[in-house]
């Protein structure tokens, strides 16, 4: 088994990859040894402000021996692809969300990876940060009793207004669903165990956007996906959620509750790390703040604990397996919606182990 920090290489030099290489430089466990993308230049620009010594094509990257993890930051349609292409360079692989597009692509990806011996982690891993692995902590302690409902919403005009480039968030493997509904439902998953069936119904406002910002602002893109999604999810457990996912809306609202037989917990954002994490017991009219510990560090902190289960022989918490069950989920909302109709899953997931309270991504243990 090897020993040290664990080489990683990121592929896609995009938007979100300025987070990762800054959150996973400073984590001594892993280590950034390449940034490759389609757009050679860019993966060079990225290479260089963060201190990466090798960039180049994706090719290029899985050549290196010293790499043994690749972090795939391309887009959506691109990730089974790229992911594939990893695994049979035999690198273990940690993607952003979703895990592919559909759930048989991602079916006979985790296979190909159990074949080679390889590990797949997916985002999101924001359910590992401090907000939510506390609320885990606080609906294990029953401060709300037995779980009974959740209520979840994310709405806003869309990111066309800041992202410089949002053609592919209104395609196949986006929209609001596939792009925010991962946050959301992996954090109910991880709370509440395997989905067992979903409702739900969409709609798509405009069949056209513009860009509002940066250097293509004023281009004309498609909209090939719903950008209205409400869901009614029922846990195995008997938990039930009800989630909403829009881009429609002028009024931009963020909310995530869970109510029990002894009182409402209001969760943290789930596209985010920290707090706050906010309880109203029963018969009260005074919401108090519990405390939220654990890792606020950012993205990759997923990575940081799947390098340390290879190096541990242990399993990783983001992993291929609960992007799999996640992916499942959207899938089966978009067919109830299609088909006005309640659709099953047929399969679970074990939800991941809860992080220890004193997890710290900053704390150098593969030395």
């Amino acid at each position: 088994m090897s020993s040290g920090p664990v080489g990683i290489a990121v592929v896609g030099a995009g938007v979100i990859s300025a987070q990762y290489l800054r959150t996973l430089g400073g984590f001594p466990d892993v280590r950034v040894v390449a940034v490759a993308d389609l757009d050679e230049a860019r993966a060079q620009a990225a290479a260089r402000s963060h201190g990466i010594p090798v960039w180049g094509g994706t090719e290029t990257v899985l050549a290196l021996p010293e790499v043994e993890l690749v972090v795939n930051l391309t887009v959506p349609a691109a990730h089974a692809q790229v992911a594939t292409e990893a695994l049979r360079a035999g690198k273990h692989v940690y993607g952003e969300k979703p895990i592919a597009l559909a759930p048989a692509d991602a079916e006979k990806l985790l296979a190909q990876a159990s074949e080679r011996g390889l590990r797949v982690g997916n985002a999101p891993d924001t359910f590992l940060g401090a907000g939510l692995q506390s609320a885990l902590r606080a609906v294990a302690a029953g401060h709300i009793g037995t779980p009974m409902t959740a209520t979840t919403v994310t709405q806003s005009l869309g990111p066309e207004r800041w992202h410089p480039d949002p053609a592919f968030l209104y395609q196949p493997g986006a929209g609001p669903l596939f792009d925010l509904g991962p946050y959301y439902l992996t954090s109910l998953i991880a709370l509440f165990g395997s989905v067992a069936r979903v409702a739900a119904v969409s709609s798509r406002a405009r069949r056209e956007r513009s860009v509002g910002s940066g250097p293509k602002a004023g281009q004309v893109f498609p909209v090939d996906v719903p950008t209205h999604v409400s869901s009614l999810v029922e846990f195995a457990s008997g938990v039930r959620a009800n989630s909403t996912f829009s881009f429609d809306s002028a009024l931009p609202r963020i909310g995530f509750e869970i109510t029990g037989t002894e009182g409402t917990l209001a969760v943290p954002d789930p596209n985010t790390f920290g707090g706050p994490l906010k309880l109203l017991p029963g018969g009260s009219d005074d919401w108090r703040e519990l405390p939220v510990r654990g890792p606020l560090d950012g993205r990759g902190i997923g990575v940081v604990d799947m390098a340390r289960a290879l190096r541990g022989d242990t399993a990783h918490r983001a992993s291929g397996a609960l992007a799999l069950h996640v992916l499942q989920t959207m899938t089966a909302i978009t067919h109830s919606a299609d088909h006005a109709e309640f659709t099953p899953l047929a399969t679970e997931v074990v939800p991941p182990e809860p992080l220890p309270e004193e997890w710290d991504p900053r704390e150098a243990t593969l030395g």
